[in-house]
């Protein structure tokens, strides 16, 4: 009854000899939806907590290249609009706009109602 009964088939192939950087983060599930953020560099690790919102961006000048591992496509339930945008510190606007496909100005207007 726990276990997950359509396990997931991806796989991912790592490339050494690429020095790019990640931005990555995610919100905390709990009243406050804390963001927390942070950098990495070849060879640093990141583990994002189970069932929380999360991130990555490449802000190097060069290909990042990130292995990621999943215990479960079975990703829980949040409120994902109050975690996205009333995160705290916000999210950086531009994330926002590239991941929901519009414009600063329209991830603002919906940033102010939370």
């Amino acid at each position: 009854m726990a276990t997950d009964h359509s396990p997931l088939q991806d796989f991912c192939v790592a490339d050494t000899n690429s020095q790019g950087s990640l931005e990555v983060g995610f919100v905390t599930s709990n009243l406050e939806n804390r963001h927390i953020s942070k950098i990495l560099n070849k060879g640093d690790v990141f583990v994002f907590s189970v069932n929380l919102i999360h991130y990555q961006r490449n802000v190097g000048q060069t290909n990042a290249v990130a292995i990621v591992a999943l215990n479960s496509q079975n990703p829980g339930v949040n409120s994902i609009a109050n975690v996205v945008f009333g995160s705290n510190p916000d999210i950086s606007t531009d994330i926002l706009a590239k991941a929901f496909q519009t414009s600063d100005d329209v991830i603002s207007n919906i940033r102010f109602k939370f």
